[in-house]
């Protein structure tokens, strides 16, 4: 079991499961949800998430026109987890919400048209412009 919570700890997530995937996001919507250069995003199956606490709801709408409902602690303003209309079986969450320094390392990393150009990303990690297609 894992636990992902925000700075105050009044919004919980209890996690039964490893991520299914992890990846960084350059993309500047996440740069402005984080306050950084790119957001590092864990996302599991929804059927493997508990959440506790009260959270407040923030809906934007994505490049793609598709809706991307955010949810953040009304108490000390950290966005916890977020769940998009593209991908309705999955869960994102902030990889800095469990403050766990051997969290698993990001697969991918995405959105790269927009990101930093300091940023250094590690080899390993696959690398694409925007999303990946499937045919990248």
């Amino acid at each position: 079991m894992a636990t992902a919570q925000c700075t105050c700890g009044a919004l919980r997530l209890t996690i039964g499961e490893p991520p299914q995937l992890t990846a960084l996001c350059h993309c500047l919507a996440c740069q402005r949800r984080t306050g950084a250069p790119f957001s590092a995003n864990a996302f599991y199956s929804v059927d493997c998430i508990e959440i506790s606490g009260a959270s407040t709801e923030f809906v934007r709408t994505g490049d793609s026109g598709g809706k991307v409902r955010m949810y953040f602690c009304p108490t000390c303003g950290s966005t916890v987890f977020w769940k998009a209309e593209a991908a309705q079986s999955w869960i994102g969450v902030a990889v800095g919400s469990f403050a766990d320094p051997t969290f698993a390392p990001p697969a991918l990393s995405v959105f790269e048209q927009s990101k930093h150009k300091w940023v250094q990303i590690d080899e390993k990690v696959r690398h694409f412009k925007g999303l990946p297609t499937g045919q990248d």
